[in-house]
């Protein structure tokens, strides 16, 4: 594998479980990052514990165009030299929801989509323009010399109707095809899409989604020891961290005990 020192990383949904977990293996690796997440606050804790000078801190709505405009720029300006894009950005925030079409809360179905779905395919589709303009003039085994990612956060739920959560699942659904037809699109051109898409994993997740805390320490009693924050990650920095002429597409892991989804 390669190291990571030299690349330019972006995060989102960075304040808390994978994502934190995602910032702190890339960094230890040698990439800088900029963080994001709606919560200032936590952000600027995980930074203090960077290396110096290798991390960036933007808060806000990763679904908000003008915050993703601000990651990108974070990324060029601060450790880019005003001119070096971005070349591995994390698609990682999101948000869970108990329930399925017929149960789930309606009144949280459009921030969802926005956020799981709208949000993934603005951020693919703006990093993805300027991965292409710094790949402008090259050709070839050129295009695939310097590696170029975006990973993009699944779910096995994305992969397999989930009768308790159908809703989210259904976001999950739409990024994985987003996902796949991404890298069918930019892959030819250098740039490497990867989905990465989990099963049961402990963090926050669970309780901001409002599942029932019982029914998830059941499951979590059945099919443990779950993945924890820190196994997902390992597995985007290893999709990174391949040759440019390796193409991790996508990867699904569970924990070994977990039958379904």
């Amino acid at each position: 594998m390669q190291t990571l020192d030299g690349r330019i990383a972006i995060v989102t949904g960075a304040s808390a479980g994978i994502g934190a977990a995602v910032a702190r293996d890339l960094a230890a690796q040698g990439a800088a990052v900029v963080l994001n997440a709606r919560r200032e606050g936590p952000l600027k804790e995980l930074a203090a514990t960077l290396p110096a000078g290798k991390s960036a801190v933007v808060a806000g709505d990763a679904s908000d165009d003008r915050v993703i405009a601000a990651m990108l720029d974070a990324a060029r300006d601060r450790f880019g030299g005003g001119t070096r894009e971005a070349d591995l950005v994390v698609i990682n925030a999101g948000r869970g929801l108990n329930g399925s079409v017929m149960t789930s809360d309606t009144a949280q179905w459009e921030e969802m989509i926005r956020t799981n779905l709208l949000g993934a395919a603005k951020l693919i589709r703006q990093a993805g323009l300027r991965m292409l303009k710094s790949s402008e003039g090259k050709a070839g085994a050129d295009l695939v010399r310097t590696g170029r990612d975006m990973v993009v956060l699944g779910s096995t739920v994305g992969r397999n109707v989930s009768p308790f959560s159908s809703m989210y699942g259904s976001t999950k659904f739409g990024v994985h095809g987003l996902v796949e037809g991404a890298r069918r699109e930019l892959g030819p051109k250098g740039i490497r899409v990867t989905l990465i898409a989990p099963g049961f994993v402990k963090s926050e997740f669970q309780g901001v989604a409002g599942y029932d805390p019982a029914w998830v320490q059941q499951t979590f009693d059945r099919i443990g020891p779950v993945l924890v924050p820190e196994d997902v990650a390992r597995v985007v920095t290893f999709a990174a961290s391949q040759p440019g002429q390796v193409h991790v597409n996508d990867v699904m892991l569970r924990p070994t005990r977990q039958d379904y989804p």
